[in-house]
């Protein structure tokens, strides 16, 4: 006999702001379709999964809707509610009507095509969370999907979500991941092979998941793609979406405009500096977002739609993480000047809400806030502190470029240097320096990485029409070679050959010279932060303090979130629950523990998570994982 006492899910206090301010699609047609003058639709009925079972939970994302861990893991009826197989008394379910300009194309009408928004929490002082379900079952802008997600990217968003917030990035948040025995087909690696996978749910959670594109579905004809926005021309509705979103998750520009221009302008540039502020934290954790389109570009500047990503393993400016991006739109490098693009459709999609000469200035000025913040937290992961001096740019430039040209792992090189030793009077720069020189070098590519690493990605036909080029019209070969492309691989070709006609104990003392020199110039910066100081102890302690808590020992690398699926598909959670408990304390331990995997070592089978050097990884490790 069932309990008539209601459980901490069930008595959940939901206030559907949403849904009660924004125009809803009250049809119950069912299957894919266009749908006009709506920001959400009404979700009709459920689709429950089978036997649906809790695969792990986040208390601290549970903790945002005042819930706790076990307030879910004693409810039997958990893995129902936190997959939208049974409804939360108070939700609302619906989907988000939203369009996208996809890899720079307008692509109309998108939506949430496997989400299934459930409502809004109160939760006292931790505010107000939207609640979605992703993978909950068909919606009317599934078009030809089945709603549906797989454990393996389940997993992946699930960890990465919360391992971003544990950073310290703006993020949606994942406070649950429900699998079920309800299995779907899906073509994993994009070979043709069809597998049957497990059906999984993640709980979303953000204050809002309204995005650029939600902006979108108001847009008329496009030139290039043909295709309109559902909602084209209905200014009334984007008048009403746009104060909604001010009013609700930007109350003190509300407050301080009483002119709707003045604080519509004050709106896009707030936009502007959070997305702005956002990308610098991802450049400067290696993060690359795989599917940088304007439907994954979040209003509230936060990390939306974990599909592709990565995080870099050694530094390359052009990593990409998504295998079908061939033109590396979304490389790392692009991320700026992609999310300045996206915000530019962003300020054409609000239209005549803002003066569209004042929407440029705003617009011209994201780069310098991006580079302000960027330098602003390098300098932090260099130590550098008490002083901001001009040519600490040009430091770090030349480390990332010494990184790129030995192969050096990203995450550990910066955890690395709080090893430098500080500057002493009289000590002999190459003793003192070489220890922490041959660390590095330890996780430096070895030649015949650096080869695979330089291996021209354009076709060799081309290439050799190019070079042919040079010789028979070398007029037509500079007009070529000056496209960025072009030059990207003509560079490719020249280091590669560098590399053919070097052997590696050549290799080796030159990476050894490079990081010396580099090292050196480092620790002449350092004497110059302690200038007028008497303590000088007190300066390295602050120095190492921020730079503990600003470069993370553990980030998500592939490996380990694929060793958690491997676990998991297997019926083993209990791998992605101690994924999680590492990922959530990135800074937490004072010095890392190295022990470098064998290049041979695929699976890297019995590793601590604790330890984050990753050796010398072999090809595999960049390998891009397809969701």
């Amino acid at each position: 006999m069932e309990s008539s006492q209601s459980s901490a899910l069930e008595s959940l206090r939901f206030n559907n702001a949403a849904l009660r301010r924004l125009p809803v699609d009250e049809s119950e047609e069912t299957g894919s379709r266009t749908v006009p003058a709506a920001c959400f639709s009404r979700i009709g009925s459920l689709q429950p999964l089978l036997r649906p079972s809790l695969v792990v939970l986040s208390g601290s994302a549970l903790s945002l809707l005042g819930l706790g861990e076990q307030d879910v893991l004693t409810d039997p009826l958990a893995p129902e509610y936190l997959s939208g197989s049974r409804l939360l008394p108070g939700s609302q379910p619906a989907a988000h009507c939203y369009c996208g300009h996809q890899f720079g194309l307008f692509a109309g009408q998108l939506g949430d095509g496997a989400v299934m928004y459930l409502g809004e929490v109160e939760a006292g002082t931790q505010g107000r969370w939207e609640i979605q379900v992703k993978g909950a079952g068909v919606t009317p802008y599934s078009r030809d999907g089945d709603g549906r997600k797989v454990l393996r990217s389940s997993i992946r968003e699930f960890l990465c979500s919360e391992a971003m917030a544990a950073l310290g990035i703006p993020s949606t948040r994942a406070a649950s991941l429900v699998t079920s025995d309800l299995y779907v087909s899906r073509d994993p690696l994009n070979s043709g092979r069809r597998v049957q996978e497990r059906s999984s749910v993640v709980l979303r959670l953000a204050p809002t998941f309204i995005r650029f594109g939600s902006f979108e579905i108001f847009l008329g004809r496009d030139e290039f793609s043909g295709l309109q926005g559902p909602s084209a021309g209905r200014h009334d509705i984007r008048a009403q979406l746009l104060d909604y979103v001010v009013e609700t998750f930007y109350p003190h520009i509300q407050q301080a405009h009483s002119n709707r221009k003045d604080r519509n302008m004050a709106f896009f540039r707030e936009v502007m500096m959070r997305t702005a502020k956002l990308v610098a934290q991802w450049q400067c954790v290696g993060f690359c977002h795989g599917v940088l389109n304007t439907d994954n570009m979040s209003i509230l500047g936060l990390t939306l739609d974990y599909g592709p990503f990565g995080f870099m393993d050694r530094f390359d400016p052009d990593f990409v993480s998504n295998a079908s991006d061939k033109r590396r739109r979304y490389s790392y490098q692009a991320q700026p000047s992609v999310c300045r693009w996206n915000l530019a459709r962003l300020a054409e999609a609000l239209g005549s809400e803002l003066d569209a000469a004042e929407a440029g200035a705003i617009l011209d000025e994201f780069m310098p806030t991006y580079k302000a913040s960027y330098l602003h937290i390098m300098r932090k992961k260099l130590g550098l502190v008490r002083k901001e001096e001009a040519d600490d740019s040009e430091l770090i430039s030349d480390l990332l470029r010494v990184m790129y040209n030995t192969g050096a792992d990203f995450t550990n090189t910066f955890c690395l240097l709080s090893r430098v030793p500080w500057p002493e009077e009289g000590d002999s720069e190459r003793d003192v320096v070489g220890p922490v020189v041959e660390l590095i070098l330890e996780q430096c590519a070895s030649i015949e990485e650096l080869k695979v690493a330089n291996k021209p990605t354009m076709e060799n036909r081309e290439l050799a029409m190019i070079l042919s080029m040079a010789q028979t019209n070398p007029t037509m070969f500079g007009m070529v070679a000056d496209r960025p492309d072009v030059a990207q691989q003509l560079e490719l070709m020249g280091r590669l050959k560098e590399l053919i006609e070097t052997d590696q104990d050549e290799l080796k003392k030159k990476q050894h010279d490079d990081w010396t020199r580099w090292i050196s110039q480092y620790r002449r910066r350092l004497v110059r932060e302690c200038d007028g100081m008497s303590d000088l102890s007190l300066v390295e302690k602050e120095r190492l303090r921020v730079m503990n808590s600003s470069n993370p020992r553990v980030v998500l690398r592939n490996y380990i979130a694929q060793n958690a699926i491997n676990a998991a598909e297997k019926g083993d959670f209990s791998e992605v629950n101690r994924v999680l408990k590492v990922l959530e304390k990135p800074y937490s331990d004072p010095e890392p523990l190295y022990e470098p995997a064998s290049c041979g070592d695929k699976k890297h089978e019995g590793r601590e998570l604790t330890v984050t050097y990753d050796g010398k990884p072999p090809a595999w490790a960049q390998t891009i994982c397809i969701t």
